[in-house]
């Protein structure tokens, strides 16, 4: 059975037994021949058809996967694109987004859907093994998460969405299913938070077990529930604003850490960073630990938690073009279309980089000007190389280009910071900002969550302290930096560290990234002030740092879009951020170049035909 999916894979299966081509080219729901699989079955009651379908389904997650990046970062801020960049994706940067521009495809959304309403309505989830074990329902809820995150991207982009979840399999459901229910973020989060409730909780973590795909993991190819959970309650408490949201946003999160290694281990954000060497003032040498972006190894604490498969060469039909994009090399002529704007290297270049000196009490910071830009954060310097090569006839100079972030033939979808950084998020968003902002500097443990969060947040009813007391991170599992770890004294069990001091050096004495107010107040009308005020503050860290740790990942658009929605002028606010792409001196040249006004909410999405989008 391992061997038939991979042969899946390969395109070397041709999925047959479809009762209907189901419309025509002008629809949405367009489907092509195998774009619903084993729709003749009454039910899908063997490993055979099971695998086939699964499988099948991640082969049609595969034509979201560019567009799931470029969506989410040729839109944002942080990238800018470059005179080869092609007609399609200067529409999405300038939205300006046609209806045939490749991007723009709904019907790829439906297509991963509608594969996925029929297997959840017709795999037998009752049959069990001689040994009374559930066979199928592994499997059950992968594909129910999968349904969950894709239709989340959908209304992300598309704003107003129609939604259905049963199988459309004639011509005649298609037409109805494209009026009958029209959806919002708020509608489509609200029903997955549900839909997703009713399954056990043991598949948080046990995930179908089909071994390597083609050299990959196959467990990273699914999207662990505990985080699709965490993501839909995030979105929808920023869009009603309820506290509670983002308390089960941040819960959600956090089962996934907590879960992810098993009983009594740890998933740590660990010593991972790049520094400048402790104790020199040359500005020169920089000490790289573990700060690898690319690695797809599924260990205890690998990075990487969710990607999306892509073939090994454009014949194969699923190829993706990231890596031509956004790296120089042979098959581009050196010359690529996406490249870091000036917005990211302004936020990058406005971090205070702390740096400890041997005595572990003393600090220094790094000068404005350095070269490479190694003034600031140091992880765009990392990820970003700038070269140079030769023309092998004329021997001229090539400028060239390489993001680190892109030396793969699959595409990243989740990793272990963005739940780190979402669960920040949702703190912040519960009225916890200390908690949040012990996570970008510190990093949590029991110890810390007790003597540094929770009497801050003391009540009569004890509410705050018995929410936060939820977040256990026990010393012996998570053990907390000190400086003794950045001057060669510190313990090899120590694996905690704040997000920040991956790029910005050792961020608890970092004396411009401070909470401010950082009081006890034990009166309840100030401390909500005081709360209220650290919000803010927090928010724009939390920003900046998703920023300085994403860039160039896909989430930026998104990123920004959360945050601008929990504004009382959202359009403002998104489009302050967007028109910065140049740079704040020339932000009324981008603002010109986009012709539709963010200012209106309704230009933030795609639209299609006028049947979909706002």
């Amino acid at each position: 059975m391992i061997n038939k999916a991979y042969k899946f894979f390969c395109g070397c299966l041709v999925c047959c037994g479809i009762t209907a081509t189901l419309t025509s080219c002008d629809d949405f729901f367009e489907q092509e021949s195998d774009d619903v699989l084993y729709a003749d079955r009454d039910h899908l009651h063997n490993a055979v058809d099971t695998i086939y379908s699964v499988t099948g389904i991640l082969n049609k997650l595969q034509a979201l996967a560019d567009r799931t990046i470029l969506l989410g970062e040729v839109r944002g801020d942080l990238v800018d694109l470059t005179a080869t960049a092609s007609n399609d994706l200067r529409e999405l940067a300038t939205f300006n987004v046609s209806d045939d521009n490749m991007y723009n495809v709904p019907s790829d959304y439906y297509a991963v859907i509608n594969n996925c309403n029929y297997f959840i309505s017709k795999v037998d989830t009752a049959l069990r093994t001689n040994s009374n074990e559930l066979i199928f329902m592994k499997e059950y809820a992968a594909v129910k998460a999968i349904r969950a995150w894709t239709y989340l991207q959908l209304v992300l982009n598309y704003g107003r969405v129609p939604f259905y979840t049963d199988p459309v399999l004639s011509k005649e459901e298609a037409e109805n299913a494209e009026t009958a229910n029209v959806a919002d973020l708020q509608t489509i989060c609200s029903y997955f938070i549900n839909d997703l409730a009713t399954l056990p909780q043991r598949y948080n973590t046990e995930t179908p077990g089909y071994r390597s795909i083609r050299s990959v993991e196959s467990k990273m190819m699914f999207f662990p529930l505990s985080i699709i959970r965490g993501d839909l309650y995030l979105w929808r408490a920023t869009v009603t604003g309820s506290k509670e949201d983002y308390r089960q946003a941040a819960l959600n999160y956090y089962q996934y850490i907590n879960e992810r290694n098993g009983t009594n281990s740890a998933y740590p954000t660990t010593k991972a960073y790049i520094m400048w060497m402790a104790g020199t003032s040359t500005w020169t040498s920089r000490e790289i630990r573990n700060l690898d972006y690319d690695s797809e190894n599924f260990t205890s604490e690998g990075e990487l938690i969710t990607l999306i498969p892509g073939d090994s060469i454009r014949a194969e039909g699923n190829y993706s073009e990231l890596r031509n994009l956004f790296n120089s090399n042979e098959d581009n002529e050196y010359k690529v279309s996406i490249t870091p704007s000036q917005r990211i290297q302004d936020i990058s270049e406005a971090q205070a980089y702390c740096q400890l000196a041997y005595d572990g009490n003393s600090v220094d910071y790094a000068p404005a000007g350095l070269p490479e830009h190694g003034s600031g954060d140091l992880r765009l310097s990392w990820v970003w190389n700038e070269g140079f090569t030769r023309d092998r006839i004329t021997g001229e100079r090539i400028e060239t280009q390489r993001i680190d972030k892109y030396g793969t033939r699959n595409v990243h979808i989740y990793r272990r910071m963005m739940v780190y950084l979402r669960m920040a998020e949702a703190f912040n968003g519960a009225g916890y900002p200390r908690m949040a902002y012990q996570i970008l500097s510190e990093g949590l443990s029991d110890r810390v969550i007790t003597q540094k969060i929770i009497p801050y947040y003391m009540t009569d009813d004890r509410s705050d302290s018995l929410f936060l007391a939820q977040f256990q991170f026990p010393d012996v599992r998570y053990a907390v930096m000190d400086e003794g770890d950045i001057i060669g004294a510190g313990s090899a069990t120590h694996n905690m560290m704040g997000i920040h001091t991956r790029g910005s050096g050792w961020t608890p004495l970092n004396a411009f990234y401070q909470l401010p107010n950082d009081t006890i107040e034990p009166d309840l009308g100030k401390r909500s002030q005081l709360t209220a005020e650290q919000q803010v503050f927090v928010d724009s860290l939390l920003l900046n740092e998703s920023a300085l740790e994403f860039a160039f990942e896909g989430t930026r658009y998104y990123d920004i879009m959360r945050f601008a929605l929990r504004q009382g002028n959202p359009g403002a606010f998104m489009a302050k951020h967007i028109y910065a792409r140049r740079g704040e001196s020339r932000s009324g040249e981008m603002q010109a170049e986009i012709k539709s006004s963010l200012n209106d909410q309704r230009n933030w999405y795609l639209h299609w035909k006028n049947k979909i989008g706002y």
